[in-house]
């Protein structure tokens, strides 16, 4: 991928879109087998891709902002639902309970999306170039470790975004929240092993520009 402007804004696009569209789809869970896991983990797994594409070719710096971008993004979100659940219904709608209790769910849910994230996002931006720098000093260069702070920095910030997320959003409401913690980072852990390959195809130009 090409170090360009454009190239940052469709990354940056697809890590805000991916990011909202998990805290509204959380509130569904789903059974994949015998796991218990919310929807979102089919997009939450995409924006540690996006950040980490995003710091491998542009640096820590455009990391961190599109992490305080979606932050941004995030409160606009909850302040949104906050006043369409407040404003009166249509005396014609009937089906405000469903919308309700869509939506009423989501605002939890995005609380705690927005702790899990801050908590998660941070330590993943930083855990990757921490990683990333010290190999670099140690080899001279980037060939050959990318898969290993790619993987430890997803893998690691999952395992806080999973803990921190489900605690918050479900606690109460589930019957077992330990082994929807566990199913929930089985399947990122996943992702997050599959997400190797399009780092690497994201990123070869840049490791190649570098040589």
């Amino acid at each position: 991928m090409k170090k360009t402007e454009q190239n940052l804004s469709l990354l940056k696009g697809i890590f805000l879109t991916c990011l909202i569209t998990s805290n509204v789809i959380s509130s569904k869970i789903v059974a994949l087998g015998s796991l218990s896991v919310p929807a979102a983990v089919v997009a939450y797994p995409v924006t540690f891709l996006m950040t980490d594409v995003i710091g491998e070719i542009w640096g820590k710096k455009e990391a961190n902002a599109a992490v305080k971008l979606g932050l941004i993004c995030q409160l606009i979100s909850l302040a949104l639902i906050g006043i369409a659940l407040a404003l009166p219904a249509a005396p014609f709608a009937d089906n405000q309970a469903a919308f309700s209790a869509v939506l009423g769910s989501t605002f939890r849910i995005v609380a705690a999306s927005m702790a899990g994230y801050l908590c998660s996002q941070t330590w993943d931006v930083w855990i990757f170039h921490r990683i990333r720098d010290a190999y670099i000093r140690r080899r001279g260069s980037t060939r050959g470790g990318r898969w290993i702070w790619n993987n430890a920095s997803t893998m690691t910030s999952q395992l806080i975004d999973t803990s921190v997320f489900i605690l918050l959003a479900f606690w109460g409401t589930v019957p077992d929240i330990l082994n929807m913690i566990l199913s929930q980072y089985a399947v990122k852990v996943v992702f997050a092993l599959l997400d190797t390959v399009p780092f690497y195809l994201m990123t070869n130009r840049a490791e190649k520009e570098a040589a």
